[in-house]
């Protein structure tokens, strides 16, 4: 009768798991985005202190232009004069959750001034964010020029 029993609730408490799984999943890729979403608003700001602490100190980021950057570079080309963003806005994003892993896939719009020349953009953008001693990290960025409007 007990293993009978146990055959009954196995299911149960399999789904019962994996539920509780799928809620700290979501609860963590909420984090993520939310830690997107201070990205923007670091870079609008030029806010480079912001954005130290979001990525990890080993970050590779692959610019529209193919261009490879670590964190030191990405964070001059923020303070950099010529760099002049007036708006960030994320059009779309999806977060998936591998654990202490997640992925951030998605399209955003930038307006502002480069070099003199101003632009407006439309990107689609990949991050890797890491889970490193309890704080999440971006480890790699990477964006594609979006050509159609």
């Amino acid at each position: 009768m007990r293993s009978v029993i146990l055959l009954c609730l196995a299911p149960l408490l399999s789904l019962t798991a994996l539920a509780l799984a799928q809620e700290n999943t979501s609860d963590e890729g909420g984090r993520v985005l939310a830690l997107e979403k201070a990205w923007n608003k670091a870079l609008e700001s030029k806010d480079s202190n912001a954005m130290e602490m979001l990525l990890s100190n080993n970050l590779v980021s692959v610019d529209i232009d193919g261009s490879v950057s670590n964190k030191g570079e990405f964070l001059a080309s923020i303070k950099s004069p010529d760099y002049k963003p007036a708006q960030l806005v994320t059009e779309q994003s999806n977060v998936q959750v591998y654990g202490n892993a997640a992925v951030v896939s998605g399209v955003f719009r930038v307006k502002g001034v480069e070099k003199g020349k101003p632009y407006n953009r439309r990107e689609r953008f990949t991050d890797t964010w890491i889970k490193i001693n309890n704080s999440w990290q971006c480890v790699a960025s990477q964006t594609t020029l979006i050509t159609a409007n």
